[in-house]
């Protein structure tokens, strides 16, 4: 290749070269941000995933919280907040019931979303309420009441010797039967065969019985269903505990070695 060639070649290289050069000047680069990224464009709150690099190759947001740190991409404002759709909620229901029948308890509330947040719109607020309360349960004064038990032996076919014939005798009303979750026996229960049996979490059966009646036809301290009553051993000092009722039928007798209500 002459001195000619070598010339006008080397000279072409160096045109192409400005060339490219101005037009990277005169043609600016694609601005990046927030529409440049996958979907969603746009997030609520605070996400440190939320990003995208600006036209300088720095780092920058594209979630709601960007707005506090001054950290947004360029065109936040014009694709985010132009399509951002703030949430929107309904009123608060209604306050539940307490949680305990008797003492204190909690009762909550809550509401629905009507329109969820998109674009980076305005969060969701809290959608539901908790407070304390008080139960006041017509029933509280029956869970007060403390269960005075002894074994089945006692009562059963029971036969009163100084009856005298001219004697009229107490109308006899139907049993009934109320099994019984034990919740807690204290140590005590462990001292007599009978009591030995009230352990925890274990089912009794306690039979009331006509003698036992109160002038309601139930037997004091019978217990309480989904409530926590107390029971004594009569015939054990210092065995005591507390129990759940689970069930109850009338006019039925507890199988042997169960318990009687006193």
């Amino acid at each position: 290749m002459g001195a000619h060639g070598w010339s006008s070649s080397r000279l072409g290289f160096v045109v192409c070269g400005y060339l490219a050069f101005f037009c990277g000047q005169i043609v600016p680069r694609a601005e990046a941000g927030c529409r440049e990224r996958e979907s969603p464009n746009c997030c609520t709150g605070r996400n440190n995933e939320c990003f995208e690099y600006s036209k300088r190759k720095t780092v920058c947001y594209c979630d709601t919280y960007c707005q506090k740190t001054g950290d947004c991409c360029e065109d936040y404002q014009r694709v985010c907040q132009i399509s951002a759709i703030d949430c929107v909620v309904g009123s608060w229901g209604p306050w539940s019931s307490c949680t305990s029948q008797c003492g204190v308890g909690s009762t909550e509330r809550s509401r629905l979303v009507s329109v969820p947040p998109r674009n980076g719109g305005t969060p969701c607020p809290d959608l539901k309420q908790r407070r304390g309360c008080f139960g006041n349960n017509a029933v509280c004064s029956t869970a007060k009441e403390v269960a005075k038990i002894l074994p089945d032996s006692f009562k059963r076919n029971f036969k009163d010797p100084w009856r005298r014939p001219h004697m009229l005798m107490k109308e006899e009303k139907a049993s009934y039967c109320v099994y019984l979750r034990v919740k807690q026996a204290s140590a005590a229960c462990k001292l007599k065969l009978w009591s030995s049996q009230l352990m925890r979490e274990r089912l009794i059966c306690a039979e009331c019985q006509s003698d036992a009646m109160s002038k309601s036809n139930r037997c004091g301290g019978d217990g309480l269903e989904s409530t926590r009553t107390f029971w004594a051993a009569a015939s054990v000092p210092g065995c005591h505990g507390s129990w759940v009722r689970e069930l109850s039928s009338e006019g039925c007798r507890c199988p042997p070695y169960s318990v009687l209500f006193v």
